[in-house]
């Protein structure tokens, strides 16, 4: 029977967010603890009545404690670049590459000095556990990507395959190709393409090709996406021992469906997590 776009995409879901989702909370403690001693050797500036003088002889000292100012700033790179009117800077934190003096303009400018000296924080530890949780909501998107993997894989095991024998994630082309003895290339693009599928099931007669995505919001990507499997779809067809499944949800959809129904129409084992709820991976063939 010949399924309704539209009622399938009311199934779509509004999010797949679990408790880890938002803050990675595990990663954010270990990466504080990583610079503990120096920070709590920076700490002494807290206060400080003569900072530029306190922070070069902490530097004399104890150079390690550069290592933690990019940090500071929210900066995930050992090297920032400055432009200081005439002057360009590319100061690097884990070795001195100008002057002591250079570094406290650096932390003066900044507003890094400003923030010790009169008390605007009591704890550097703690204001660096603010600093990495907001470094680390960038970090939802992947999370996001890795969260419909994850609820995919669920099913595909309950499904009764098994990891490494019937079932195998993020498998190249080429290794499919070689795997099986198929012939991929119309899928590859004579071979110009490395496509790396999320799942790949094989079962007695198919060799079956997953991709998997969530989409909570929408953007000028998904219509891409929607395309690209489309002929995805249409280049898989050619190739009798394999069929491609693309599983994909999310209420960011809506605002592109017309891309998505066009792939709809072209590929009958387009699922959602609705799809996966009512055991559609338990009848490949």
């Amino acid at each position: 029977m010949k399924r309704n776009f539209n009622d399938w995409l009311d199934n779509f879901k509004t999010s797949i967010s679990n408790y880890g989702y938002y803050v990675d909370f595990e990663k954010i403690y270990d990466t504080a603890e990583k610079y503990k001693v120096e920070i709590n050797i920076l700490n002494s500036l807290i206060g400080s009545k003569n900072i530029e003088k306190d922070f070069e002889k902490i530097i004399l000292k104890y150079p390690d404690t550069l290592e933690v100012i990019p940090s500071l700033l929210a900066v995930r790179s050992s090297e920032i670049f400055i432009k200081d009117q005439s002057d360009e800077y590319l100061f690097n934190f884990n070795k001195l590459v100008y002057s002591i003096e250079d570094y406290s303009k650096f932390m003066r400018e900044t507003g890094l000095f400003n923030l010790l000296q009169n008390h605007i924080i009591n704890n550097l530890y703690d204001y660096l556990l603010g600093v990495e949780v907001g470094l680390d909501s960038n970090a939802r998107k992947n999370r996001g990507g890795h969260l419909m993997e994850d609820l995919v894989e669920k099913y595909i095991i309950q499904a009764g395959y098994k990891k490494d024998h019937s079932y195998f994630k993020e498998m190249n082309l080429k290794d499919i190709e070689k795997k099986w003895n198929l012939d991929l290339s119309s899928m590859s693009g004579n071979d110009t393409s490395t496509k790396r599928f999320d799942f790949v099931i094989k079962t007695d007669s198919q060799v079956y090709l997953i991709e998997t995505n969530f989409y909570a919001s929408s953007g000028s990507k998904l219509n891409e996406t929607a395309r690209s499997y489309k002929m995805l779809a249409i280049e898989a067809k050619k190739v009798s021992e394999v069929t491609f499944i693309w599983i994909t949800d999310g209420i960011g959809w809506k605002n592109a469906k017309n891309n998505l129904e066009e792939t709809f129409n072209e590929l009958e084992t387009m699922y959602n997590i609705n799809d996966l709820d009512n055991g559609v991976l338990n009848h490949l063939k």
